[in-house]
């Protein structure tokens, strides 16, 4: 998540793996800017194409870009969808990164379970915040991408020091344990599918009652768009994912396997995820983080990592990546800037630029929203140049 977790860094050799050769003692630049990309989605928001592109109802093009700029309603998913699962998942993939920098120190064990548990902490109250920014009373929630995060950390810290058939087997108990917990619970509904309705699963009787144990100024009774604090869970399966890519990452096969196994890896989880939600067992829904969600995104996520590693770390083209490399350096900072100062900026923007230019149009988002892109990118370019990293 910073730039302290990207920067992988030889370790000592540990039981039953293969370790790093020399390519692991370089920055894996994939994953800055994966990362960058992720945040660059997330910051494009700011564009606005969805209501841009209902000025073009005939247009197939602007009906593509509009469902793949927003989140789908519940079943499937979108481009869009893969933001929170791209950004957990790199979390994952970095760790073995960081594990293996922090021994390199001489750091015990102890000193980094207790940085971990920091982390987790930090990351739970800043989602939190976040969450309530700008808000008239305090706003408990626990589905920001940090706070869901940092609910499963620390078992991800914990989960680094294990075995690669330890992590596959936890990833699989906590798929199987979440699909049993939603199945068990009474169904709303006649079909099988609808032990996973909107706001009439398991997760969210939970959110019912823990959600009400803080001050709210209206009992909670559901959230808006279904999506519940247990998601935690199936998140850190999407970590694990990550745990395991960053790991094969560190191996010392060739470039070549490493990209075979990402596809590989990439197509068989989407392959079973969507048999999975074809099944009617199963459905992919993101909101509530589903155990096939877990695979499909993870899957779509996999060969994502798989091109950038081959186009920035084995074909040697880094430059192209390096816009995205800025933005993925400091992802924690531009997550802060996106929510704390966005409404800030657009208000200079329309202040010093657009009423003075008179420019007006169906097109007028778009242009505010990459005027704040650019703003965002050269602070964090700024930060870049002097070595300023906002590290947790």
């Amino acid at each position: 998540m910073s730039a302290e977790v990207a920067q992988p860094v030889a370790a000592p050799a540990r039981a039953g793996r293969r370790e790093t050769s020399d390519l692991a003692a370089t920055r894996v630049v994939a994953l800055d800017a994966f990362r960058g990309l992720v945040m660059v989605l997330m910051l494009a928001e700011a564009l606005h194409l969805p209501a841009v592109a209902r000025n073009f109802p005939d247009s197939a093009i602007w009906r593509f870009i509009a469902f793949h700029t927003g989140h789908v309603p519940w079943e499937g998913g979108s481009l869009h969808d893969l933001i929170q699962p791209g950004f957990s998942f790199l979390v994952g993939a970095a760790l073995p990164f960081s594990i293996s920098a922090r021994r390199s120190r001489g750091q015990s064990f102890g000193t980094m379970l207790a940085h971990a548990a920091w982390r987790a902490l930090v990351l739970i109250l800043l989602g939190i915040f976040l969450r309530s920014f700008g808000q008239r009373q305090t706003y408990f929630t626990f589905e920001d991408t940090l706070t869901q995060i940092g609910l499963g950390y620390v078992f991800l810290f914990l989960l680094g020091f294990a075995r690669v058939r330890v992590q596959v087997a936890a990833l699989a108990a906590i798929l199987a344990g979440y699909w049993a917990f939603f199945v068990l619970y009474p169904a709303p509904g006649p079909d099988f599918a609808s032990h996973w309705t909107k706001n009439a699963n398991p997760a969210w009787a939970f959110d019912t009652w823990f959600l009400n144990l803080f001050p709210r100024e209206h009992p909670f009774t559901g959230n808006r768009g279904g999506y519940v604090t247990l998601s935690f869970i199936p998140t850190l399966g999407t970590m694990i994912l990550g745990l395991l890519a960053g790991e094969w990452l560190r191996t010392a096969r060739s470039a070549a396997e490493k990209l075979r196994g990402f596809v590989v890896a990439g197509v068989a989880l989407i392959a079973v995820a969507v048999a999975w939600h074809f099944s009617g067992t199963g459905p992919i829904v993101k909101r509530i983080w589903t155990p096939s969600f877990t695979l499909y995104s993870g899957g779509l996520v996999v060969l994502i990592l798989a091109a950038f590693y081959a186009f920035t770390d084995v074909k040697g083209g880094r430059a192209w990546a390096f816009p995205m490399v800025v933005v993925g350096m400091n992802s924690i900072a531009i997550y802060v800037l996106a929510h704390t100062s966005e409404g800030f900026l657009l208000g200079a923007i329309d202040r010093h630029l657009l009423v003075y230019t008179g420019l007006t149009g169906v097109f007028m988002p778009v242009l505010r929203g990459a005027l704040l892109l650019l703003v965002f990118w050269l602070i964090l370019h700024w930060m870049y140049r002097r070595k300023i990293f906002l590290r947790i």
